[in-house]
């Protein structure tokens, strides 16, 4: 029996600390902010009341006494905070908030740690951002003590809150909830070196109005408990589930993720699939259910194309919610294997923004999720990283020409669909595309942040290929994710790569145009100015014979002077290639280059044929390019004798009218 006893507990013992070996080896992230939470929802209150155990690593080079809190939904506490003097008073608000008090808070109640001190009174309000006193979104706590770099410490709080209606990306309405940075999230302690870090610094910026959300990775183990018959959709995967008087605990865990987001409703009906190992669960009210059809095909051809691009989805659940349409203002968001759409029925199916929205959503679990940068300083670096591989895969998943819209004819692409919101809104060039989210103060966030930066992405493909743009971001991706990347760190792999594949034409790499589109502000514009063949009927003046100036040598055919001129109208500066077609039968088009720095260039042929036409950037390879209208013109060969002679003849009048001001 003892020798049983041993055998068993050995076992025990070995199973226990190869479990702990095979999580350690699992790990794919530094796991800096664990976090265990127990949360219990009034649904007659509408408050929350939340326990949270904090293990948070210091990764810094120096110690510190503090950290620093998100308190998100105290952006929604009154009118005076940031997020609302940014943003003005919504219209998308109910207009009975008021009456009915729609209005959200958080507070932290208790604060311990390990030694069982009461840190409770030692938090204070910051405003790092803009000084706004009226603004609570992030508190510091004095920890009474230093963390050292490479320790650990952990902290014991509880906290209650007030959950809003009906507020941008979160709140409830009717028996609909959406809980998105609805906890006291700790900021990032950036050390020295890290991202523009020149020493140990915190990251824990106040709620704006523009902007998302930056975290470390961590591991989230969360209970929520709710009216037994409400429904709960989450981040990870589940993995208990009890009822006792007649409430239901729900518990998720989501490992290696920089943040944890829920959702509740009675009326959820689930839809379940798979891509390979990943479960996914779509989350609809059941006059939705219909759209399972779009959203899980797409859903899983866009996992395909990832997975092939940049690499596997990681992560064992992936969960979609469908919100019903009083929920409309939590739609169209990303969370770490948790996101939403927007369906209505009313919406023809040819317009493909269902789709849209679910592709574009998924793709962040890539793009600010695994490669996490810091989407309230750097907004283009996920959005517009995301809206561009938003429009290859729909492309080719929908088809070029229709991924945007295919109604009664009417059809556009989703680069076509780009350029219309940025060419079309009035803030196109108000600002740079390394403006911090809150600093387009003056209009322009999405159009910048999202279709500039899709565009001259697209335009970087066109002149390096898609191979090569493979190759940068799979190397981006694979350098840095489960970290926080700037902007610098995707600039140095485009070099690097463009240099290396591309020596012979851009042996310096690409700065010169990161120069132009990402920090600058110019539009791209080329134009093709005039066309002109002039006949040369013959050939006069000296030639073999110096003494006889009559000498001539009749031409054997009509020999014609050709000219095409370009002009760049924009500020921006990019090799173009554009497509001359003449009416010579054995050789009628040719492609010529120009390297598109000057105002304006001429290429001028000689030869027997007349030039029929020319159109810049024939292959589509610049989205950036502003009007196209301006890119081709067409003219015959009487044309350009008559546009020549026409010319020739405006010129001379003006001369005449010039001489005769002169003698007046």
């Amino acid at each position: 029996m003892k020798r049983i006893t041993t055998y068993l507990l050995f076992l025990i013992t070995y199973f226990v600390v190869m479990d702990c070996q095979a999580q350690e080896r699992s790990a794919l992230s530094p796991r800096i902010a664990n976090y265990t939470m127990e949360v219990e929802l009034d649904v007659e209150t509408k408050k929350l009341h939340g326990q949270t155990t904090l293990i948070w690593k210091n990764i810094g080079t120096k110690p510190t006494d503090h950290l620093l809190f998100h308190l998100y939904y105290n952006a929604f506490k009154n009118s005076n905070s940031t997020f609302f003097k940014e943003r003005g008073f919504p219209g998308i608000l109910p207009e009975n908030i008021d009456e009915e008090c729609g209005w959200g808070w958080t507070k932290i109640t208790s604060v311990t740690d390990p030694d069982g001190n009461d840190l409770s009174t030692n938090m204070t309000y910051i405003q790092p951002d803009d000084g706004n006193f009226d603004d609570q979104t992030v508190v510091r706590l004095a920890l009474g003590q230093s963390v050292k770099p490479g320790e650990s410490f952990t902290l014991t709080y509880e906290w209650m809150a007030k959950v809003p209606k009906t507020m941008p990306r979160t709140g409830y309405n009717k028996d609909y909830y959406f809980f998105a940075q609805w906890f006291p999230k700790v900021g990032v302690y950036e050390p020295a070196g890290m991202r523009y870090a020149v020493k140990d610094t915190w990251s824990c910026h106040q709620y704006h109005s523009n902007g998302e959300y930056y975290s470390d990775f961590g591991i989230y183990e969360v209970s929520m408990t709710l009216p037994e018959n409400y429904v709960v959709a989450a981040s990870g995967r589940q993995t208990a589930l009890s009822k006792e008087k007649g409430k239901k605990t729900w518990t998720f865990i989501a490992e290696d993720v920089i943040d944890f987001t829920w959702s509740a409703s009675p009326q959820f009906v689930i839809t379940e699939d798979k891509y390979k190992a990943t479960e996914i669960r779509l989350y609809s009210y059941p006059e939705k259910q219909v759209f399972a059809d779009r959203y899980l095909p797409i859903l899983k051809f866009s996992m395909e194309y990832l997975e092939q691009i940049l690499g596997p989805y990681p992560y064992p659940t992936l969960s979609v919610v469908d919100p019903p349409i009083f929920g409309l203002y939590t739609g169209g968001m990303e969370y770490p294997t948790l996101i939403t759409s927007l369906s209505s029925r009313i919406i023809p199916s040819g317009i493909k923004t269902t789709e849209t929205l679910v592709v574009h959503e998924f793709i962040h679990q890539y793009f600010m999720q695994m490669v996490a940068s810091n989407e309230s300083e750097e907004p283009w670096l996920d959005e517009g990283l995301t809206s561009y591989f938003e429009g290859r895969i729909l492309d080719a998943y929908l088809g070029e020409k229709t991924s945007a819209v295919n109604v009664m004819g009417l059809k556009a692409g989703n680069r076509e669909w780009n350029r219309a919101e940025f060419f079309n809104s009035e803030y196109r060039q108000v600002a740079s595309n390394i403006r911090k989210s809150w600093e387009y103060n003056h209009g322009g966030y999405a159009p910048i942040s999202y279709n500039k930066t899709a565009l001259w992405l697209e335009t970087m493909e066109g002149l390096l290929g898609r191979n090569t743009m493979n190759d940068i971001f799979k190397t981006y991706f694979e350098k840095w994710k489960f970290k926080h990347p700037a902007r610098q760190d995707f600039v140095s792999i485009v070099n690097e790569l463009v240099r290396q594949n591309h020596a012979d034409t851009y042996p310096q790499g690409f700065d010169w145009y990161f120069e132009q589109v990402l920090y600058g502000t110019g539009l791209c514009d080329y134009k093709v100015a005039n066309i002109s063949n002039e006949l040369i009927k013959e050939q006069r003046g000296f030639f073999s014979d110096l003494e006889d100036c009559n000498t001539t040598f009749q031409n054997t055919g009509p020999i014609y002077k050709s000219s095409v001129i370009l002009h760049r109208l924009g500020e921006l500066k990019v090799p173009i290639e554009f497509l001359v077609v003449t009416d010579d039968k054995d050789n009628p088009s040719t492609v010529y280059h120009w390297d598109g720095k000057e105002r304006s260039h001429e290429l001028v042929l000689n030869g027997n044929s007349n030039i029929i036409s020319v159109t810049i950037d024939p292959d589509n390879k610049l989205p950036l390019d502003h009007n196209l209208l301006n890119n081709s013109m067409t003219v015959s060969r009487q044309d350009g004798i008559l546009r020549s002679l026409s010319a020739r003849f405006i010129t001379g009048f003006q001369h005449i009218l010039e001489i005769v001001s002169l003698l007046v």
